[in-house]
């Protein structure tokens, strides 16, 4: 095995700051590290409850089918068993979720292969799973609507325009037009823990449902609308999730919703557990795309027009399709400066597999298709392909094309010169294109390449949301002197188990181990809002500092007060809040907590009042700030199999503050790594709405022996418009390697792949069609 091939490797560069990120004290170990890599840690499916039942879930096979008659017949099912259709339902047969359209379980008709028709519960998994037999149901199979290509003017679920100065005249002022369409497939997220969750009905009659999930306060807001149970009533845990990349965020509600159900109908504890090719069969997959680009820019390269059109699959249902558009269409641009702009989005209907949130959450498809729009304008104006992102890239004080000015924190420029000095692309990129040109390989007949590319990610939720989420976080204090803080935040192998306790520790000058992290559960911890958008380190974070720091300022003050000397209270909080005596401040804590009880702040996120965006007209600050990366990638291609094998990607991205550089750097592998997968191999494929890769062993994704060497560089640049200056890092790198690989492939070989994933078979297609077979043959 090649060595490279064995792990992914990383090296850090802080700048100014590189030697006191090497320091262990500013990557210290995971609490639940240990409890995770030994098998100890309890995940949703390991508790077992008395008494506790099985559910399973009855299936449509049919893409599009009327249903013309449903029914249980008991006498067929196993002892006990017992079934629900969707006419059982009591309160609206809807997920709530930006609408409930989206149907607990199917009523009159379903709408893609895989849609809850039945559920049924049972003493055993096996003895559900049999119980399935009992439903009796009559389909009429109507047509499918499986592809874009194939919606109505009905279908289309949302649109959005944007438009930015005037286009007509920019593409009078271009010396070249270029036009592109570039197309992306679905992506299983893959995690490794399946979908799990069990309800049981609390002895007050509080309905209790715990799970894997990434937003508990979605799961308590669907339960209570679909079921008609005040808040209060309902009390959501987040049991600690074996992964998510954003398939924990929609779909626990609906599972949720299913266990409740069945947890009502027996008064029992009732627990599904989804096997991995039900979690194929039944979950969101990222949105398939097609972008147009057509662009123009003058006889030196510079855009002086983009006219970009987006069209997102959102399958059978609308769920989270709107705002993933709304993100598409304000990265559509990428990160370059075009003074004339037209972008617009429409997410369709077909008779698929609902497409939901996924790491990037429309992001990386319109990246991959701007990154490689700006490779092709660069051929026709015969310049290389970093030049061409130099000449048009973001600057502070540039215009987005909503309006937004940029400010100082602004870095793309500074990503691309340093990912240039660490690789030295323009020379190796020259040097390929002249063996490609003169029919040259390696030794052993191979083709290497490489490509660049430059991205950007907007900081926490578009526009207005976080103004509409409020997000609340509570610090508490403890019996033991320990401050307890509380935030719905669910590390789903992120870290924020330990990067809240160090912002916390270190707006007080204390120690990490004062504080500890509560369980994001509804009945304990306030809404801070959902684990997406990469805004835990950016929002939650900077509230917990602040409400650590007046908890903590709170004690102390109060101590001072019991002493007589005021100016030796003053000297003992000063000593207390240099971070020099946390044990003598834990003691304190303890003192303070027997007089006065368990003290707590609770603290509500406020935007920034410039923040301001206007959602119909799609003009103001979408985001109040932009983390940007750029990535190299080498690739080396087989002329006869065209098999691509990723050998190196360095990745160098400015995320704020870089609060766990250990961590941070393992975001930043892993995104980049997922974001090969779906470059090469990763495809969740349908076939007339049937998904046909519905297993492992035949959707492929990147093994150990397929993850190419991962420099990582992380630059240093804190935003000051929140305490801990940290811009978030989970989507980022999910938005750079893939159209890195594609235009690496290009140089390799003279293959300009146009659709994700870049297969052989692909390559074939374009091999053929470009008519360079004999071009591609080693001399």
């Amino acid at each position: 095995m090649n060595p490279r091939s064995q792990t992914a490797r990383a090296r850090s560069d802080l700048g100014t700051r590189e030697s006191e990120a090497a320091r262990d004290d500013r990557s210290p170990a995971r609490p639940d590290g240990f409890a995770k890599a030994s098998g100890s840690l309890a995940y949703a499916d390991d508790a077992r409850l008395e008494g506790m039942l099985f559910g399973a879930t009855l299936r449509s096979p049919h893409p599009h089918a009327r249903i013309r008659s449903a029914h249980w017949r008991p006498e067929r099912a196993p002892a006990g068993a017992i079934g629900l259709l969707a006419r059982d339902l009591t309160g609206p047969n809807g997920v709530q979720l930006l609408d409930d359209a989206w149907p607990i379980l199917a009523g009159d008709g379903v709408h893609h292969v895989g849609e809850a028709v039945g559920l049924a519960a049972a003493t055993s998994p096996e003895a559900a799973q049999a119980a399935l037999a009992a439903f009796e149901i009559e389909y009429e199979p109507l047509p499918a609507r499986t592809t874009p290509a194939e919606a109505l003017p009905s279908d289309v679920f949302t649109e959005l325009e944007i438009l930015h100065g005037d286009v007509a005249h920019g593409f009078t002022q271009a010396a070249h037009i270029v036009e592109g369409t570039w197309r992306t497939a679905r992506q299983e997220h893959v995690y490794i823990e399946c979908q799990s969750m069990t309800a049981w009905i609390d002895t007050d009659d509080t309905l209790v449902v715990q799970g894997s999930m990434q937003c508990p306060y979605y799961v308590q807001n669907a339960l209570s609308h679909a079921l008609k149970r005040p808040a209060q009533r309902v009390r959501v845990v987040a049991t600690p999730p074996g992964g998510g990349f954003g398939g924990k965020e929609d779909y626990p509600s609906l599972l949720a919703l299913h266990v409740a159900l069945l947890a009502l109908a027996t008064r029992h504890p009732v627990r599904i557990s989804y096997d991995r090719h039900e979690d194929m069969l039944a979950t969101s997959k990222r949105h398939p795309s097609e972008v147009h680009h057509r662009s123009g820019v003058d006889s030196d390269g510079r855009l002086t027009a983009m006219d970009v059109d987006i069209l997102l699959d959102a399958g059978a249902y609308r769920t989270l399709s709107p705002v993933v558009l709304s993100r598409a269409v304000l990265h559509a641009t990428g990160a370059y400066r075009c003074p004339n702009v037209r972008i617009r989005g429409r997410a369709v209907r077909t008779h698929t597999l609902p497409n939901g949130a996924f790491r990037g959450f429309g992001a990386p498809q319109v990246l991959f298709a701007v990154e490689r729009q700006m490779d092709r304008i660069a051929r026709a104006v015969g310049i290389d392909p970093l030049e061409i992102r130099l000449r048009n890239v973001l600057e502070p004080g540039d215009e987005l094309p909503t309006g937004q000015v940029l400010d100082d924190s602004t870095s793309a420029r500074l990503c691309l010169e340093r990912v240039e000095r660490e690789t030295d692309f323009r020379r190796r990129w020259r040097e390929h294109e002249r063996q490609r040109s003169t029919i040259s390989g390696d030794a052993n007949g191979s083709r290497k390449g490489v490509g660049i590319s430059l991205y950007l990610h907007g900081s926490g939720f578009t526009g207005n949301g976080e103004k509409r989420l409020a997000s609340t976080v509570r610090a508490r204090l403890r019996s033991d002197g320990r401050i307890e803080l509380q935030t719905a935040s669910v590390d789903m192998g992120q870290g924020s188990c330990i990067v809240l306790p160090m912002v916390a520790a270190d707006a007080c000058g204390l120690h990490v181990d004062d504080f500890v992290v509560a369980e994001p559960d509804t009945s304990r911890v306030p809404d801070s809002g959902p684990t997406v958008a990469s805004r835990t380190s950016m929002i939650v974070a900077g509230e917990v500092a602040l409400a650590a720091q007046e908890i903590c300022g709170q004690i102390v003050d109060a101590w001072g007060k019991r002493i007589d000397s005021a100016e030796e209270a003053r000297l003992e909080a000063g000593e207390l809040l240099a971070g020099s005596r946390s044990e003598a401040f834990r003691q304190v804590a303890r003192c303070h907590y027997l007089e006065y009880g368990a003290s707590e702040v609770t603290r509500v996120h406020t935007p920034p009042a410039w923040q301001e965006f206007d959602e119909e007209s799609y003009r103001g600050v979408a985001y109040p700030t932009y983390a940007f990366g750029a990535d190299v990638a080498e690739v080396e291609v087989d002329p006869d199999t065209l098999q691509v094998r990723p050998l190196a990607v360095t990745a160098v991205c400015e995320v704020g503050r870089v609060l766990h550089p250990v961590l941070c750097r393992g975001q930043i592998e892993g995104g980049t790594l997922q974001a090969v997968g779906w470059a090469l191999m990763e495809e969740a494929q349908c076939r007339e709405g049937h998904l046909v890769n519905d297993r492992l062993a035949t959707y492929l994704l990147p093994t150990v022996q397929d993850c190419p060497e991962i420099q990582v560089v992380l630059l240093e640049h804190p935003w000051n418009g929140v305490g801990t200056g940290a811009k978030g890092v989970g989507e980022l790198p999910m938005n750079g390697a893939a159209p890195a690989v594609v235009a690496a492939i290009e140089n390799a070989t003279g293959l300009a792949i146009a659709e994700l994933p870049a297969t052989p078979e692909r390559l074939l297609v374009e091999l053929e069609r470009q008519g360079l077979a004999d071009r591609t043959q080693p001399s």
